[in-house]
């Protein structure tokens, strides 16, 4: 018996056998066109990401990467075993203290997490837009896609994490590696700290100030 035959049996006897219907994903709402829109300055646009994991008795690491596009900077590797959209909201409101400014955009993908209405919120209340690329299109985000590249070769498949600990210690030493002493050639041969302090040197009357 397979679907064919079913479907004549049910043809001859005047039956209609529904189709199941397809679930459908929720996909975020784009302000802009994010093929379009390109960082001119820090903090104009940050791009999210998730990466997986896992420590060595098996269970999973969850990693939250955040980029700014202009400065190349990460802005943050926040390693859980999980990590909800609340959780994503708490470590960009981190960064928006630190900084002492929100992102004008934020670019991601329309995963569970970057869809959910605590984000959603977060932008609405921050002023930031949201920028969701096409589904199935990572290279409509090709900023965190190549630090998230640098990070799996350079950290995850090069380090075994016997703890959560390790992982988070490890990946905070990444990070302060790739800001101050890792040159860029997007950058010209510089880092991505002695990028935006030379950016800002070169903008005169600069009220915002970028902080590391």
């Amino acid at each position: 018996m397979n679907h064919k035959r079913i479907q004549r049996l049910c043809r001859d006897e005047g039956l209609r056998v529904l189709k199941k219907a397809k679930k459908r994903s929720w996909v975020g709402t784009t302000v802009i066109n994010g093929a379009r829109l390109r960082a001119a300055r820090p903090n104009e646009v940050w791009a999210i990401d998730y990466q997986f994991d896992q420590t060595t008795n098996f269970k999973t690491l969850k990693l939250l990467n955040i980029t700014d596009e202009f400065t190349k900077e990460a802005l943050a590797i926040d390693v859980h075993r999980s990590i909800t959209s609340d959780h994503t909201v708490n470590v960009l409101e981190a960064i928006v203290a630190q900084r002492r400014t929100a992102p004008e955009f934020l670019r991601m993908d329309n995963g569970t997490e970057l869809t959910a209405t605590a984000l959603r919120d977060w932008c609405r209340f921050s002023e930031s837009g949201s920028v969701y690329i096409e589904p199935g299109s990572p290279w409509e985000n090709p900023f965190i896609e190549s630090f998230n590249g640098k990070l799996r070769d350079e950290l995850l498949n090069v380090e075994t994490f016997e703890s959560l600990l390790e992982a988070q210690v490890l990946a905070e030493d990444f990070r302060i590696e790739y800001n101050t002493y890792r040159p860029h050639s997007s950058l010209g041969g510089l880092t991505p700290f002695e990028f935006t302090e030379q950016w800002r040197q070169n903008q005169p009357g600069l009220s915002q100030i970028v902080d590391h």
